[in-house]
C-alpha cells in the first residue's frame, strides 16, 4: 500500500467486556490506516470528541467538518506524520457512529439500534478496543501514540493500561481530568439533548418504514454549548460584537431548527446566533445524540490517577518518553494542567518535554494551528524530547506556568473539538 492510499474497514473484535460490567458479543471498530506497516513504524492517533478515524482522508461519506481529515494538514506524505515513513492508525472508539459499535448500530439481538441499551463506555474501554484492533492488524509496539483533547486522555490511558506499548506518546491540548466547571457544561449539554421531546428515552431511531425523529434541537443546544466552550469574551468580540445579522441574511433552516418567538421580530438577530445556529445544522446532520451523550460522560468520568490515587502512580510504569504540548489561550485543558502532567512524569523519572505554544485560538488551536503543532510532533518523532523544535517548559526561567487571561484570536468557523 502506497502513502497515498487508505486501507479503511470494520474489524469484528469478538465479544468484549465493557468497564461498566456488561458485554456485547460482537464489538466492531471502525478504522482507516496509511502507508506501510514495516513493523517498527506503527503510529495510533486518537480522535477527539467527535472526530472520526478518517484523520487524513477527504472521501468518506457520512463525515464533515472535524470528523473528516481533521488533521490532514499533520498526517501524510511529507508532513510532520509522514506516511511515506510511517504506518498510521486511526480507530473511531466505541459509542460514536461513525461505523464502530455504538448507540446508532444495530444490535443482533433485536435486529434495531441499540439506542439507550448500548453498554456505557468509558476512555479505558476506548483504548483496550484499540489495542485490539491494533492486535488484529498484526501491530505490536507503537513508535507513537497522539491525539488531542479527549483523545490526550485516551493517549494517557494507553501509558497507564499498556506501559510497554509505546515508545513515545505525545498527549496534546489535553489533561488527566476535568475541572468542575466543564463538567458542569458538558452535563447541560445532556440534559438539553434529553429534555428534546424526540429523544424518546433513547430510542428514536425508527425501524422499517417508520421516519426517525431524532432529537435535532435538543443536540443542536447541546452543540452551541460545546462551542462556547471554546470560545473566550475577546474573540467573540471581535469577531461577532453586538452586530446583526438580518433575518434575511440569517442562515437559511436557522428558524426550523429554533423557531423564533413573536417578539423576535422586534430584536436583532445577531451574527453570534447566526454562527451558532449554522454550526448547529451542520452537526446535527452528522453525529447521534446518543453517541454525544454516551461520549461526553466517558470523557467526564475519565481521571487518570483512579486506581492509584496520583497521577505519578498512574504512569510510573511507562518507559517511553512524552511530549506534551498546550496552547496559552486554552481555558477549555490549560497549561497548568498540561504542567501538572508534566510535573507527574518528571516525580518518577520519565522523559518528559512539555511544549507551550502562545496562541490566542483557545482550545481548537492544536487543530487549526498545524504550523504550531507540526514541528514539536515531527521532532519528537525524530528525537524524542531533545528534538530541536520543542520547548521544555521546565528549562523556562520562571518556575510556575502561568494558566493566563490571554487573548483569543477569532474563531475558527467549523473545527471545534471536545
Amino acid at each position: 500500500m502506497s502513502a497515498t492510499d487508505v486501507d479503511r474497514g470494520a474489524v469484528e473484535l469478538g465479544e468484549f467486556r465493557f468497564e461498566c460490567g456488561e458485554t456485547i458479543d460482537n464489538l466492531e471498530i471502525a478504522y482507516e490506516a496509511y502507508g506501510e506497516f514495516t513493523g517498527d513504524n506503527a503510529i495510533l492517533v486518537c480522535h477527539a470528541l467527535t472526530g472520526s478515524q478518517n484523520v487524513a482522508s477527504y472521501n468518506t461519506p457520512g463525515t464533515a467538518g472535524q470528523a473528516r481529515a481533521w488533521w490532514g494538514d499533520i498526517v501524510g506524505p511529507g508532513k510532520a506524520i509522514d506516511t511515506t515513513e510511517y504506518y498510521v492508525v486511526c480507530a473511531n472508539v466505541p459509542g460514536s457512529c461513525y461505523g464502530s459499535s455504538g448507540p446508532a448500530s444495530t444490535n443482533p439481538e433485536t435486529g434495531e439500534p441499540w439506542g439507550s441499551d448500548f453498554p456505557p463506555v468509558t476512555i479505558g474501554d476506548w483504548t483496550r478496543a484499540q489495542r485490539r484492533l491494533l492486535d488484529h492488524l498484526g501491530v505490536g509496539r507503537l513508535r507513537l501514540i497522539v491525539g488531542g483533547s479527549v483523545g490526550g486522555m485516551n493517549v494517557l490511558e494507553w501509558a497507564k493500561q499498556f506501559p510497554d506499548d509505546a515508545e513515545l506518546i505525545a498527549p496534546i491540548a489535553a489533561a488527566d481530568k476535568l475541572d468542575p466547571q466543564c463538567l458542569g457544561l458538558d452535563a447541560i449539554a445532556r440534559r438539553a439533548i434529553r429534555s428534546d421531546p424526540n429523544w424518546n428515552g433513547g430510542d428514536y431511531y425508527g425501524s422499517g418504514d417508520d421516519d426517525a425523529s431524532p432529537p435535532r434541537q435538543g443536540l443542536a443546544i447541546a452543540r452551541q454549548i460545546g462551542h462556547l466552550m471554546y470560545l473566550s469574551k475577546a474573540s467573540m468580540d471581535r469577531k461577532f460584537g453586538r452586530r446583526s445579522a438580518g433575518r434575511d441574511s440569517g442562515i437559511e433552516g436557522s428558524d426550523a431548527l429554533f423557531p423564533p418567538d413573536k417578539a423576535a421580530a422586534f430584536f436583532p438577530y445577531r451574527e453570534v446566533e447566526s454562527y451558532l445556529d449554522y454550526n448547529a445544522e451542520q452537526f446535527v446532520d452528522r453525529f447521534d445524540a446518543n453517541s454525544y451523550l454516551y461520549l461526553t460522560r466517558a470523557m467526564d468520568d475519565y481521571d487518570l490517577a483512579e486506581g492509584y490515587g496520583t497521577p505519578d502512580r498512574a504512569i510510573s510504569a511507562f518507559e517511553g518518553e512524552v511530549l506534551l504540548v498546550s496552547f496559552t489561550g486554552d481555558w477549555h485543558f490549560t497549561v497548568g494542567q498540561s504542567e501538572h502532567l508534566a510535573e507527574a512524569f518528571r516525580s518518577v523519572d520519565i522523559p518528559v518535554a512539555h511544549h507551550v505554544v502562545d496562541s490566542d485560538h483557545g482550545h481548537d488551536a492544536f487543530l487549526v494551528e498545524p504550523e504550531n503543532v507540526a514541528p514539536p510532533v515531527a521532532d519528537f518523532l525524530e528525537s524524542g524530547v531533545d528534538g530541536r523544535a520543542i520547548t521544555d517548559t521546565a528549562s523556562d526561567d520562571e518556575s510556575e506556568v502561568d494558566d493566563g487571561d490571554a487573548d483569543f484570536a477569532p474563531v475558527h468557523s467549523s473545527l471545534f473539538s471536545g
